[in-house]
C-alpha cells in the first residue's frame, strides 16, 4: 500500500498527522509529507483510519 495526496485539497490541518503520525508529518511550510515508500504493515490500520478521517478527501491509495 502506498498513499498519495491530492494537494489542492489537501489544507494540511494534520488529522492524518495525529492518526498516523510515523507515516505523514507537517513541514516548516505546513504542508503534508508522506513516508516514501509501501506503508509498513504495522501502519496500514492507522493509515486507512486517515484517509477515512481526512476532512477534505484528500488523501488516496496509489498502489
Amino acid at each position: 500500500m502506498e498513499i498519495g495526496v491530492d494537494r489542492l485539497l489537501c489544507e494540511a490541518n494534520a488529522v492524518c498527522v495525529g492518526l498516523a503520525p510515523d507515516v505523514f508529518d507537517l513541514d516548516d511550510e505546513e504542508e503534508l509529507v508522506i513516508q516514501p515508500g509501501p506503508v509498513p504493515d504495522d501502519e496500514v490500520e492507522r493509515v486507512t483510519s486517515a484517509i477515512k478521517g481526512c476532512p477534505k478527501n484528500a488523501l488516496f491509495i496509489t498502489g
